[in-house]
């Protein structure tokens, strides 16, 4: 095994740089939507349960399928990786909303009133209070989908977006353990690797108190 991935570094180099490429757009794109839509539900209560309950659904399909659900639309469906990007994408949601939610609805009502006394308008007391102290929260969310988005995007491999499921597939259609192991094992080093850097910067976001 480590025979064959000397021999063939350069290519699971390749794959994996693809496979970091695609996680790390999707990421980018899910925290530019996904915390926008969990400070909303803190704003607008009723729409919690539309927003949330969409984030369910998507977690709920399974994840060639939505590849597949995607293949038809025009813009899309004319580059797998973009198909790939927007699947995992919408994956990458529900941890991100529901963790920025939990985070800024968790901020003690004291401190909340105490900076309403002081005279903080509403656009203040979310980015100078309420985001300082969720941080921890939201990136426990980023750092959730992270690892879920590196083992989802192997399965864009069968849609031709590369990555390092180019590996997997290639060895269960020609039943090689090789091949199989030279995909999943950098990806499973991929995923902790992620974890445990995002999970440093999660512990430097929280606060001292907490």
């Amino acid at each position: 095994m480590l025979h064959y991935i000397l021999f063939h570094q350069r290519e699971i180099g390749e794959a994996t740089l693809e496979h970091i490429w695609l996680v790390g757009i999707s990421i980018l794109i899910a925290v530019a939507v996904g915390i926008p839509l969990g400070i909303l539900m803190t704003r607008k209560p009723r729409l919690r349960t539309a927003i949330l309950g969409s984030a369910n659904i998507i977690q709920t399909i399974p994840s060639l399928a939505l590849f597949g659900f995607l293949l038809p639309a025009p813009w899309l469906g004319a580059r797998a990786e973009r198909i790939a990007i927007v699947t995992l994408a919408l994956y990458s949601l529900l941890p991100i909303v529901r963790n920025t939610y939990t985070g800024i609805m968790g901020v003690d009502p004291a401190v909340r009133e105490a900076a309403e006394g002081m005279g903080l308008t509403n656009g203040q007391l979310l980015f100078q209070v309420e985001l300082p102290l969720a941080a921890s929260f939201i990136m426990a969310g980023v750092r959730t989908a992270t690892v879920i988005s590196i083992g989802v995007a192997t399965i864009a491999a069968a849609i031709g977006a590369g990555g390092l499921g180019e590996f997997i597939f290639r060895g269960l259609a020609m039943v090689n353990n090789q091949l199989i192991l030279a995909g999943a094992l950098p990806a499973a080093l991929l995923a902790l690797g992620s974890d445990l850097s995002l999970g440093w910067v999660e512990a430097g976001l929280t606060p001292p108190h907490v």
